[in-house]
């Protein structure tokens, strides 16, 4: 079973914890494993993927500024038969944010989101009131790292309109009320196939809500309560149950989890953050490989 290992042709924006590189070591650790599996660029034009029999979303963190080019590279690897992990339908659904309303409509806890689509021309200030905010977080339904994410106080609303008619001119955007928790962390629980396996805290640096380490945000392990674990694994259960690799992310608001986003495309795992987390991760792919080849016998 040859995989492919996807990431893409850019900087890396993560740096190596606990004796372990998440974007060095993971492939040399599963090819230790006795794993047939190398890196491939998902928009390398060189590449046969006719050769592979499985694709694995690890890093291709610019598909969202080629966005209709991933999608017909989607298309063209389904064509050929070949596996993606995670599946086809999941990352389609996943990669624009619009899916958080279904999952809000189907009774789940979601921040709050008004969705704007591409053009929209409606009155940026009425978005605090829709959101009962005096601050909003604006950004892009399909996007990554906080791309184009901007943070707006409805005094200068009407200042800030020509950059969001601005934004909105390439694509839709979800408007969220900001969040004072995020100050006391994001929380991350990422789960294989299913199966619980660790989680981490982010934080954002003093006067910034973006918790990514490229902007100066902190990570550390937590151990939280079953019911936390529980509360997330839920989310899975009722729109992902299949997923080799999947993070939750959410806040804590009034001790009630409360969910940010589902990362079912290419989210950075955390294995650094703990001792069995690469080994977790190993585990799992290779249940669905011993699943795939039973199938193709």
């Amino acid at each position: 079973m040859k995989i492919a290992f996807i990431t893409y042709e850019g900087s890396v924006k993560y740096t190596a914890a606990n004796g372990f590189d998440e974007i060095q070591d993971l492939l040399p650790f599963l090819q230790s494993k006795g794993i047939d599996i190398q890196y491939e660029i998902w928009d390398n034009p060189e590449v046969d993927w006719t050769v592979y029999d499985v694709a694995l979303l690890r890093m291709p963190w610019d598909y969202h500024q080629k966005f209709d080019e991933f999608k017909s590279w989607l298309d063209r690897i389904e064509s050929l038969g070949i596996k993606l992990l995670n599946d086809y339908q999941i990352v389609r659904w996943n990669i624009d944010k619009h899916y958080l309303q279904q999952i809000a409509d189907a009774g789940y806890s979601v921040i709050p989101s008004v969705f704007l689509e591409k053009d929209w021309n409606g009155e940026v200030s009425s978005l605090f009131d829709m959101l009962n905010s005096g601050q909003i977080i604006v950004k892009p339904c399909v996007s990554g790292g906080s791309r184009n994410t901007i943070k707006l106080q409805k005094e200068s609303a009407q200042e800030d309109a020509t950059t969001i008619r601005e934004l909105l001119a390439n694509g839709a955007y979800l408007a969220q009320p900001f969040m004072k928790e995020i100050n006391e962390g994001e929380w991350s629980f990422t789960f294989f196939n299913g199966s619980y396996s660790h989680t981490i805290l982010k934080k954002p640096k003093a006067g910034d809500f973006r918790v990514q380490q490229f902007f100066g945000g902190t990570i550390e392990r937590i151990d939280p309560e079953q019911a936390y674990i529980d509360k997330a694994a839920s989310y899975l259960s009722a729109f992902a149950p299949k997923t080799l690799y999947a993070r939750v992310d959410g806040l804590m608001v009034d001790g009630k989890f409360m969910l940010m986003e589902l990362e079912l495309v290419e989210p950075f795992l955390y294995l650094a953050y703990h001792p069995n987390a690469p080994e977790n991760f190993y585990q799992a792919l290779k249940t669905q490989i011993d699943e795939l080849e039973r199938e193709q016998r």
